[in-house]
């Protein structure tokens, strides 16, 4: 008779399929991360790099414009007049673009997710497949999923409460 669904041990066959069926839905979740996290990487040090350039730039370009022999020439003063304020522009732009997309902060939680998760596998993956739950370990992954990602979008777009009535 069959009580795979009463809470009874599985059978080491079905065990030992129910913890593959964990790790690789651990194993896809760990690659979103890093995955995630290369991006995010990238996207924080490119601006990062363009800010510390630009602002440089901007700083430079306003401080020669001063300078006379760059005033007494009619080419070089227009140049500098223009570039100062398309470059700050440009500044303010990748600045926007950092505020807006958070990478530097995102990079960091997907790294500690990606970890979190991978911790999780190791003690699936060490634990003899007939003593896990996997409806409790599939619940485990989700929650942590979820926290994350209810994160994400809190460091995005701030904390929001749903409204409370009476």
């Amino acid at each position: 008779m069959d009580n795979h669904g009463q809470g009874d041990v599985l059978p080491k066959s079905d065990a030992t399929q129910a913890q593959q069926i964990v790790l690789q839905r651990y194993k896809e979740s760990i690659e979103f991360y890093w995955r995630s996290s290369r991006r995010n990487k990238r996207g924080y040090k490119i601006t990062r790099y363009l800010t510390v350039l630009l602002g440089s730039l901007v700083t430079l370009i306003s401080s020669l414009s001063a300078a006379d022999f760059i005033k007494s020439s009619s080419a070089w003063a227009l140049s500098f007049s223009i570039l100062t304020p398309v470059f700050a522009a440009i500044l303010a732009i990748v600045g926007g673009f950092s505020q807006s997309f958070q990478w530097g902060p995102t990079w960091r939680e997907m790294v500690l997710a990606a970890e979190e998760l991978t911790k999780e596998r190791d003690r699936i993956n060490l634990t003899p497949a007939e003593k896990l739950d996997p409806l409790e370990e599939l619940s485990r992954l989700d929650d942590l999923v979820l926290q994350e990602t209810r994160g994400f979008f809190e460091r995005i777009f701030g904390t929001s409460e749903p409204s409370k009535k009476g």
